[in-house]
């Protein structure tokens, strides 16, 4: 006769040890049961993990919020229904678990950033009547906010918000160390001063020592994850130079691009007015330009902070850049011309050779334009996009990959398409003149001249 199957019971042993796995919570005299694993992914310093080798498991919290955090630790994400608490009892209650950058890195991580979906979806007020003159942003997406002598910052969920009062009558450059230091520097007050936002006080003061023993103002800020980049200018203008310092110990690393101007030597009197590091190639990019009465010239140069030498430059003079910015993601450095306000790029990749700018919009603005339709344009990179803020407008130019950067024969590289649109829903549209560009998170923070408000784009699919 053919065997008949049978369910046989579970050994003892399996059975206890899947009862060993098992932890039983009372939180507010609510019972829940979750594995230890679950619990281990809330990391070693939290409550929750801790919870699972104790034999005292009762917690006096509220139960539908540790419900929501459970969620949280199970699957990575919040759960639809966390939307009907606030979002401040989720922050509190993931303070006291221990578990709060769980609850960042599911609503404002970077990688959930999507450029097309972007949407206004929050105005920030600021306190007083000052318009905001600088933003800088961490990678999670807090916020710091200078407009006159006050600073202002806002917490990853933009619900907490502190303000504090400065040295400077105005910021001009801002960095974001941390979501509770900056870095902040003006072109008419001497030194850089390292904030303590959270406390309200200056931790140290870094100062240039220029031949000539004036005070040193700071034309801009710039960082990598070992360095802080800072440009000086002396007081009399007759001097600038890069001072690169280790960004934990603030201690000085090397000076660079040091200039004493002599007579009428324009070329060594433009200060670097904009500091971007370019990891992929170790190099720093430090533009400036300068305006006369007949044109606008500018230089790009590209820093070796090791060795202080330029590994390349551009000197710009025909439709002379209003703003420039650099792309690691897509090998370009961009600029948006003064005079046409058109975006054009250069590539990265052809260092060293005769590179020339190529423009993506109308290429003959860029030899006739005599209107500066672009003076005050803001451009800036994030992920693989490219935006342009024009007017109260913002454009997001996207590069089109038409197939291999190379030819199969290792030829030269193929010809770059972009494409453009224009940013958000019709109601977003329009608004006062474009001041600031800025990215955190999952989001992209926006100033406008005569506003002291910031504005939060959002993807209209996340967001709490």
């Amino acid at each position: 006769m053919p065997s008949i199957a049978t369910s046989m019971p579970p050994s003892k042993s399996k059975s206890k040890s899947i009862d060993s796995n098992i932890v039983t919570i009372d939180v507010g005299g609510q019972i829940f049961q979750t594995t230890k694993q679950t619990l281990a992914l809330a990391g070693p310093k939290s409550l929750l993990s801790k919870l699972a080798d104790s034999t005292h498991r009762f917690i006096d919290r509220d139960p539908e919020l540790f419900s929501i955090l459970l969620s949280l630790l199970r699957t990575g994400n919040l759960p639809s229904k966390a939307k009907a608490f606030d979002i401040e009892d989720l922050i509190e209650e993931s303070k006291f678990y221990n578990i709060e950058s769980l609850l960042i890195n599911s609503q404002s991580n970077p990688s959930q950033f999507d450029a097309f979906s972007l949407e206004k979806s929050l105005i920030l007020p600021l306190n007083g009547r000052d318009s905001p003159s600088a933003i800088a942003t961490t990678n999670y997406g807090t916020l710091h906010v200078s407009h006159g002598s006050k600073i202002t910052s806002f917490d990853w969920s933009m619900r907490k918000k502190s303000t504090i009062l400065t040295h400077f009558t105005a910021v001009d450059s801002l960095l974001a160390l941390s979501p509770g230091v900056a870095a902040a520097g003006a072109t008419d007050f001497s030194g850089l001063q390292v904030l303590d936002l959270e406390n309200g006080y200056v931790k140290e003061t870094l100062n240039w020592e220029n031949v000539t023993r004036s005070s040193s103002t700071v034309q801009a800020i710039g960082s990598s994850d070992k360095h802080l980049f800072v440009s000086f200018e002396s007081g009399r203008r007759n001097s600038n130079s890069i001072m690169v310092y280790d960004i934990n110990s603030l201690k000085p690393v090397n000076e660079i691009g040091q200039n004493e101007i002599y007579g009428t030597d324009i070329e060594s009197a433009i200060p670097a007015t904009k500091l971007r590091w370019v990891s992929s190639y170790n190099l720093l990019l430090a533009s400036g330009s300068h305006s006369d009465i007949s044109k606008v010239t500018g230089n790009i140069k590209f820093w070796d902070i090791r060795s202080g030498n330029v590994a390349w430059e551009v000197k710009d003079e025909v439709d002379c850049f209003s703003d420039v910015t650099v792309s690691d993601n897509l090998s370009a450095i961009y600029k948006v011309g003064i005079n046409s306000g058109e975006v054009s790029y250069m590539d990265l990749r052809k260092l060293g050779d005769s590179s020339e700018w190529i423009c993506l919009g109308d290429g003959r603005k860029m030899v006739n334009g005599k209107r500066k339709e672009g003076f005050g344009c803001k451009i800036e990179c994030h992920a693989n996009q490219v935006f342009c803020g024009k007017g109260g407008e913002i454009e997001l130019w996207s590069e089109i990959v038409m197939g291999s950067r190379k030819s199969r024969e290792g030829g030269p590289l193929e010809e770059r398409v972009f494409r453009k649109n224009l940013m958000g829903r019709v109601t977003d549209m329009g608004g006062s003149k474009i001041t600031n560009l800025s990215f955190g998170g999952n989001k992209m923070f926006v100033t406008r001249k005569g506003q002291q408000t910031v504005e939060v784009w959002q993807s209209s699919s996340r967001g709490f």
